[in-house]
């Protein structure tokens, strides 16, 4: 008997924590999800500021696909994180009418047990009742276990009086919330509606387009070779310049693929990595348009694209500024291209490209958030980018693993 009832306790207490688990992770995964919707919110309403801003020339359509399809790809990624909230909330919604209902239960029980202990102590309750039950005792021991049996049923009706009240309470606190996860489900689906129907417009806005652009295909798929072709001998460049740092850090050419750095370079690399994720970017206002590495191209499907670093969308004449503490190692001026700027922090380099003005010079000791420079735009289409790239050594490594989250 001992062994069965430590049975139920332990199996009502492990259901008991499992419901408590299971509603923290709903909770923590409601969080996660808002935040994402939030954050992809904001990045959309930055792609607007910065992409869709201007009015573009006409010439510059294949541009506008390119932002058009950035911004299709994370306005869908926007219904898709909405629809797991109203999931989550389907799911909140169902549980909180049957709790609703179980409580309606337990409240009918606990009113008719209430009133049926009423309606039998008024028929049995008269002047003398309770006086006549303790005299009619027959003996003192008899008299004070009905004294307590009175304070007993008394203290058993005040219980039943407050559980009443506390499950009435409960289900008031269960309809609120239910009235709210409904209010946030409609608020949901509408703001979804509305994303989708954007959607729609944008996709038809940019099939017309990539129906004009397809006659002429070949001529865009060397453009994007051409601009390849040009980021490669930029990195070639970078990777020349950085194995020459290091070649002049060890005093013998090529013998080592690291830096040999001073004690003070050193502390400045460790700190350089304790840091990593928290980052400063290296401009105040911007979304990332393209990320680092192979990629398909966003528009010619069949075309790939290699990035040694990030692309960030900005506003007109941002400045830029460095993530980090370092030493200017070098700033490269190709002829008919836009200067890039390489700061040394240890073993690290950051690259930013794509600029129109240059602040500083090579040896320059520069410190976090220095402006450096101030990004170029492009006057055909309006666009502001500035490419962003970190080295450990001379390997590239994604700068988005460096910098703070959006």
């Amino acid at each position: 008997m001992i062994f069965l009832n430590r049975f139920k306790f332990f199996s009502v207490y492990f259901f008991v924590l499992l419901f408590i688990n299971l509603g923290f992770s709903q909770k923590n995964k409601k969080e996660q999800l808002e935040l994402k919707r939030t954050q992809i919110e904001k990045e959309i309403k930055f792609i607007n500021e910065l992409l869709f801003s201007n009015k573009k020339k006409k010439k510059a359509v294949y541009s506008d696909i390119e932002n058009l399809s950035f911004k299709i790809q994370r306005k869908e990624e926007l219904v898709k994180l909405t629809n797991q909230q109203i999931n989550l909330l389907d799911g909140e919604i169902k549980q909180n009418i049957q709790k609703e209902k179980a409580l309606e239960s337990d409240l009918l029980e606990v009113k008719k047990a209430y009133q049926d202990m009423i309606l039998k102590s008024y028929k049995t309750k008269s002047g003398k009742s309770r006086l006549m039950f303790l005299l009619s005792s027959e003996s003192f021991f008899q008299a004070y276990k009905r004294v307590q049996y009175i304070k007993q049923f008394t203290l058993f009706r005040k219980n039943q009086a407050m559980k009443i009240s506390s499950l009435v309470s409960e289900i008031v606190e269960v309809n609120k919330e239910l009235k709210s996860q409904k209010i946030n489900k409609e608020d949901l689906l509408l703001n979804n509606r509305l994303v989708q129907k954007s959607l729609e417009n944008e996709k038809k806005e940019s099939n017309t387009i990539a129906d004009d652009l397809r006659k002429k295909e070949k001529k865009y798929i060397n453009q994007i070779a051409q601009k390849q072709k040009t980021s490669l001998e930029i990195d070639k460049e970078i990777e020349r310049l950085i194995r020459e740092a290091i070649a002049k850090s060890n005093k013998e050419k090529n013998k080592s693929t690291n830096f040999s750095l001073t004690p003070e370079a050193l502390e400045l690399s460790k700190n350089f990595t304790l840091n990593k994720g928290k980052l400063p970017w290296p401009v105040i206002r911007g979304v990332v348009i393209q990320k680092f590495g192979t990629q398909p191209h966003p528009v010619v499907k069949t075309a790939k694209i290699k990035s040694n670093g990030i692309i960030i969308a900005t506003v007109d004449k941002e400045k830029v500024r460095t993530v980090f503490d370092g030493t200017i190692l070098s700033v490269l001026q190709f002829k008919g291209g836009n200067p890039t700027i390489l700061v040394q922090h240890g073993k690290y380099i950051t690259a930013y490209k794509n600029l129109s003005k240059v602040y500083v010079k090579k040896g320059d000791k520069v410190f976090s958030g220095q402006n450096i420079g101030e990004v170029f735009t492009n006057n055909l289409n309006g666009k502001s980018t500035i490419q962003f790239s970190v080295f450990q050594n001379t390997t590239p490594v994604n700068p988005l693993l460096w910098i703070i989250k959006m």
